[in-house]
Order: structure tokens, then C-alpha cells, then sequence
């Protein structure tokens, strides 16, 4: 089938009704995770066979982030799709008003090869419980995984409901020609730009979980040893390999020397390798060329070990880096952290805001002043305070960019907003209306309008 004949089919089933049966969604997100289970074995060693993803961090990352999403969904839909009564103003009186939660249509989804299974089945969890239909187009670059994806989603789901699209540049650049109701893109910022202007010319909402330089900021009174180790943890999950990695750290000048030690410390204590299943490849050669050309020899503080043949670089932590490196000027997206010192709060804050908004911000302190200084003053998408990455295991926080690190936000009852619309209804009743609104039009009139409109 031509994408144009299973949209139309999916448009059809959609304009059924079908979708919109709170127990057929409910149906579907117990079927996706009935099959997301049944092929567990399947998918881990496709993600092994794409970067040596382990089947630890396949089920901590992927499947156990998205047994917890359809669990939410499973649970809450009934509430979220529920009529909302809301209050009527005296202008309107005696009516009622409320608020009807009802799905787009034909979704696309476009998901990414990092995390190829969170962020490709999340999103259609969203989809699903908000009843809507969905093509589903994985990354190609974890090609095993793509193809596993789609092959479980195919011969199990009909295509007017939810169809698997494989491909690259040209399959996505043919899918963005055709008209949908609702497009959620994850992936880089540039790509993100390309995906904008195309459901632009349809006037399609879009969601866009992007990227961006993430920060992290440590100050001098932090605890110093549990900063260090959650970070390094963040940071090297998945080889750096994540949008909401700390891409760098701003540090208290003063304490620079200790955490750098205890950064060290801590990279060694994990040893990190794919024989212990605790780290990853990067995806390919192409961006293994592009990580080891970001790694300044001189200014290497532990790690820098690559190995081209088996897509390995250790993790490394970088020291007397400055604003101005190669390495500052775009998101890492792999095992490089750079550390730079800062003098005053001022300063760091001074040091973010020049650059793009980014998808996330993490910040270590035992200072409340500091802490809400920080809150108050960045602009960021979302973030932690004495942790990092973990926000976006909390069903109960959106998650999302801000400029250009994304737009809308999605997890939870976000994600069922983000495939909604949510129709406003004012009811009038027909027992009683003052004629203050009809001709002729007085002075009386007028005054009773002003009182009530600006009470």
C-alpha cells in the first residue's frame, strides 16, 4: 500500500468511532504490552545487535519506562477522557460549560535510535489512549530494532489502526508530504526545524522533543561524593547517548579539583565495558568520527581510549575547557563530559543563557537561595535538583523542551493532552435570557454589561 491508501484507511477506521471507545484504547494498550512482553527477547538482542545494549539497561531504559506508561494510561484514561465541568460566567447565565477531551485523528510518529523503543512506543501509548490512529516510523540507524519494531507491530495491529513504516531520508520525506492530523518528532534540533516547516503548510500541531547543551551546576556546598556519582552514572548511561545527558558541568571554582578526583573515582569503580553490560557502542562510525574529533588531547583529564573497529570511546572527562572549544559548540551526544570552573552563581547563569535553551538542567546544591535563584533565573525543559536524568521516569512530570530544545511535552496525562484536543462546549438553557445583548442597544443596557463583564 502507498502511504496515501493507509492514511485514507486510517482516516476511515478513525471516522468510525472505533478509537474513540474508552474500552477499545484500554483493549489496545493491554495488547501492546502483552506484545511488548512476548517479545522481550526479541528486542533486547536487537538493541545488542545494534549497539551492545545489554538486557539490563533494555529493560531499566525501554521496556520497564513503558510497562509503567501503559500502566498509567491503563488506569487513568477513564479520567482523562472524561466530560470536564467548568464554571459559566454571569454573562452566560443559566447555562453550563464544560470541556470534552477528543482524539486528532491520523497521528504520525517519528521516533529516535537512541532509546529506539521508549521513544518510539511512548508516544504511541499517548496516541493510542487518546484515541487516536498512528503511523509509526522508527529510526533506521538502529536498524535491528527498527525492523523488530515493525515487524512486531505489523502482523499484530491492522494498518488502518497502527502501521510500521522502515526507511530512511526518502520514506520520511515522503510520509512529511502527506497531510496529518498530528505529528510528534523526536530527534535533533536540525531535523526538528526540517519536520516544523512540513506539517507548517498543513497548519499540522506538531510536538518536538529535541536537544541542547545540557547543564549541569555544582556549588560548593553540594555533597560533593553523591553529585560525582550521579552524575557519572547520567552521564555515561548508554555511552552519553541521551537527549537529557549532562552535556557539561559548571563548577564552584573552589571545590573543581575534589570533584574532578571523585568524577575519576567514580568512572573507575563502575568500569565501564560492554563484558559488564553497562555500556554501549556508539551507533556508528560516522558519529564516532564526530565524538573523538570533539576530544582535545591536552585538555583529556581521564578516558579518551577509542577504538574504531569495535565503535568504543571510554568515558572521558575533559578539564580547562572553555566556551570557545570545539566541543562546547553543539550538543555531545556521547561519553565526552567537560568540566569548567565558575567564580560566582552570576556567572554560570550568565554562561547558559547565551546559549539556546536547553532540553534540560540539573542542579546540585544543599543553598535553597541558590537553588531557587537558579530555578527562577533558567529557562530550561525540565531537570532535577540532587539528581539527573531520573525526572523522566516520573509519569506525573511533562516532559518536553522549551525553544529550541522542543516544543509541547508529553508522559502521563501530558502525553494523552499532547493527541488531544480539547473542545470547549457552553450549553445555554432556554428558561430565562436577559435581553441585554439584543437590540435596540441603550445607555441602560451598556451599564449593565459594564457592571457584569467587569466584576
Amino acid at each position: 500500500m502507498s502511504y496515501n491508501e493507509i492514511i485514507k484507511k486510517q482516516s476511515d477506521f478513525f471516522h468510525s468511532n472505533k478509537t474513540k471507545d474508552i474500552g477499545f484504547r484500554i483493549g489496545q494498550l493491554k495488547k501492546l504490552r502483552s506484545l511488548i512482553k512476548g517479545h522481550e527477547t526479541v528486542l533486547s538482542r536487537a538493541t545488542w545487535n545494534d549497539f551492545k545494549k545489554s538486557e539490563f539497561d533494555t529493560y531499566t531504559t525501554e521496556f520497564g519506562i513503558l510497562y509503567h506508561d501503559i500502566a498509567e494510561a491503563i488506569k487513568k484514561l477513564p479520567e482523562w477522557a472524561k466530560r470536564k465541568s467548568v464554571a459559566t460566567n454571569l454573562v452566560n447565565w443559566p447555562a453550563r460549560s464544560y470541556i470534552i477531551p477528543e482524539p486528532l485523528g491520523v497521528c504520525l510518529v517519528i521516533g529516535a535510535w537512541n532509546y529506539p523503543y521508549q521513544l518510539s512506543l511512548s508516544p504511541l501509548v499517548a496516541a493510542i489512549a487518546a484515541g487516536n490512529t498512528v503511523i509509526l516510523k522508527p529510526s533506521e540507524i538502529a536498524s535491528a530494532t527498527s525492523a523488530a519494531m515493525a515487524k512486531m507491530i505489523n502482523e499484530n495491529f491492522p494498518p488502518e489502526f497502527i502501521f510500521a513504516v522502515e526507511g530512511g531520508i526518502p520514506e520520511t520525506t515522503a510520509l512529511l508530504e502527506n497531510k496529518f492530523d498530528k505529528i510528534f518528532f523526536t530527534g535533533s534540533t536540525a531535523v526538528g526545524k526540517i519536520v516544523y516547516q512540513a506539517a507548517a503548510k498543513n497548519l499540522t500541531p506538531v510536538t518536538l522533543e529535541l536537544g541542547g547543551k545540557s547543564p549541569a551546576i555544582v556549588t560548593h556546598d553540594c555533597n560533593l561524593k553523591e553529585t560525582a556519582k550521579r552524575l557519572v552514572w547520567a552521564k555515561f548511561l548508554n555511552a552519553g547517548q541521551t537527549c537529557i545527558a549532562p552535556d557539561y558541568v559548571l563548577v564552584d571554582e573552589t571545590v573543581k579539583d575534589e570533584f574532578l578526583l571523585l568524577l575519576k573515582e567514580f568512572i573507575k569503580k563502575f568500569d565501564y565495558s560492554f563484558a559488564n553490560h553497562n555500556y554501549v557502542q556508539i551507533i556508528n562510525e560516522r558519529t564516532f568520527h564526530r565524538l573523538t574529533a570533539l576530544i582535545d588531547e591536552k585538555k583529556i583529564y581521564f578516558g579518551g581510549e577509542t577504538d574504531v573497529q569495535n565503535r568504543y570511546i571510554s568515558p572521558t572527562v575533559l578539564t580547562h575547557v572553555t566556551f570557545d572549544d570545539k566541543v562546547m559548540e553543539d550538543e555531545i551526544f556521547g561519553p565526552v563530559l567537560p568540566v569548567i570552573a565558575y567564580s560566582t552563581i552570576d556567572d554560570a547563569i550568565l554562561k547558559i543563557r547565551s546559549r539556546p535553551k536547553p532540553l534540560a538542567c540539573y542542579i546540585f546544591t544543599n543553598d535553597s537561595i541558590i537553588k531557587n535563584k537558579l530555578l527562577s533565573e533558567l529557562s530550561f525543559g525540565g531537570g532535577a535538583v540532587n539528581d539527573a536524568v531520573m525526572h523522566i521516569s516520573n509519569p506525573n512530570l511533562p516532559f518536553g523542551g522549551v525553544g529550541s530544545s522542543g516544543i509541547g511535552s508529553y508522559h502521563g496525562e501530558a502525553g494523552f493532552a499532547a493527541f488531544s484536543h480539547h473542545k470547549s462546549i457552553l450549553e445555554k438553557l432556554f428558561w430565562w435570557e436577559p435581553d441585554l445583548k439584543y437590540p435596540p442597544n441603550t445607555e441602560k443596557k451598556l451599564s449593565w454589561i459594564k457592571w457584569l463583564m467587569g466584576r
